[in-house]
């Protein structure tokens, strides 16, 4: 069997999270699957063979990278959207099935069975927290037929499918929920390891600190973090620590850095920046607390991948985040500031407690794996299109 797969979001310089799950996704599909064939896809006109090297893809005799380098704009708005011309699968020399792991401008044949991956549609459920630019994108990509035109739909939580169903609808037989993993590279850490250390002394680490890690946007409540930690700051409980902000800017995010600049506790406020996937380990073991906030998620990586270092997590009660949670983290109203400084207070002032969630948190991360994921998708992969 052939099978075509959208690798456009291994193109980005900084990923993210569906960057991430597609990288991880796809090298434990390669890695499980020696029978079928794999045809690779991604557009640019750039050069970016680079890319595709660094993350460790190469052409073999069951895998194959195709390219065409057309300027995106053109390629997408002009010969996707409009000609629906070239069909991806045609240009793959025609497949069984193409996996979109992501919404993108894609125009397949047919006979193709189409599957795609929904990570969330917070875009639709909140709109205000996206800038103009990606509001366009998404309203010329047109998610909705996207979706209906799709053979398949693999949400990445029951959350997602719900959403799906709720806004679209779609009907429930045709989404197949498949949970994200966790990286093997995500656990505890010996607090006398010398890379641990390293990581600490190289970025300044405090002692104890509560972190955030991922995307500098307004979805992610990260103003509401900071008042909250502004709050508590001179709590006893929280007497040496320190609120840790890393991760890559997204959008509209100039209101974080000003509420930065403005906080009487700003010299106990860290912007660290975008972090190596090989750096996130350390951080979450190295944090006293990790604190993620959202207002909405699809999923939720870094909330699981946080639980697999043993960091006492706090997140929210809505959204994906109770489902990917479970009882191993603090659950707080995201909307609510006093809530999220209960939580904080909580746990920094009490180790035990502290000690009660990483355990749990351990050993729920345990249900999530890549490799489970990889074998939902090797199933979907079989079926025949109707």
């Amino acid at each position: 069997m052939k099978i075509g797969i959208d690798i456009r979001p291994l193109m980005d310089k900084k990923y993210s999270g569906v960057s991430w799950c597609t990288l991880f996704l796809l090298e434990e599909i390669l890695r499980q699957d020696k029978e079928n064939e794999y045809l690779l896809f991604y557009n640019s006109g750039r050069d970016l063979s680079s890319r595709i090297s660094e993350v460790g893809i190469q052409n073999s005799d069951k895998v194959k990278i195709v390219a065409t380098h057309y300027p995106n704009k053109i390629f997408n708005y002009i010969l996707q959207k409009i000609l629906r011309w070239p069909k991806i699968d045609k240009l793959l020399g025609g497949v069984d099935v193409f996996w979109s792991p992501h919404f993108n401008f894609a125009a397949l044949s047919k006979q193709t069975r189409h599957i795609l991956t929904v990570h969330d549609l917070s875009f639709l459920i909140t709109p205000d927290f996206f800038s103009a630019r990606k509001n366009f994108w998404h309203k010329v990509l047109n998610v909705r037929k996207m979706m209906a035109d799709a053979d398949v739909i693999a949400a990445i939580s029951e959350n997602t499918k719900q959403d799906i169903i709720r806004l679209t609808g779609i009907n429930a037989d045709k989404i197949k929920v498949i949970y994200d993993g966790v990286s093997a590279d995500f656990h505890p850490i010996d607090k006398t390891d010398e890379k641990l250390i390293a990581i600490k002394n190289k970025y300044n680490l405090p002692d104890k600190f509560i972190l955030y890690l991922g995307t500098i946007e307004p979805r992610k409540n990260i103003i509401g973090l900071i008042k909250a930690f502004e709050q508590v700051a001179e709590n006893p409980a929280l007497q040496g620590y320190q609120l840790v902000i890393a991760g890559s800017g997204g959008w509209k995010n100039s209101s974080v850095f000003q509420a930065v600049n403005n906080s009487e506790f700003k010299d106990r406020i860290n912007l660290v920046g975008y972090l190596e996937n090989s750096e996130k380990a350390y951080y979450y073991n190295l944090c006293s607390i990790f604190c993620y906030p959202s207002f909405y998620e699809g999923f939720g990586l870094p909330v699981l991948e946080a639980m697999a270092c043993g960091a006492p997590v706090i997140t929210s009660d809505i959204s994906s985040l109770p489902e990917v949670a479970g009882d191993a983290a603090l659950l707080i109203n995201p909307a609510d500031i006093n809530s999220i400084s209960r939580a904080i207070i909580a746990l920094a002032g009490d180790e035990k407690l502290r000690e009660i969630y990483s355990v749990r948190g351990v050993e729920r991360a345990k249900l999530f794996s890549w490799r489970g994921s990889a074998q939902r998708y090797a199933e979907l992969f079989k079926d025949k299109k109707s």
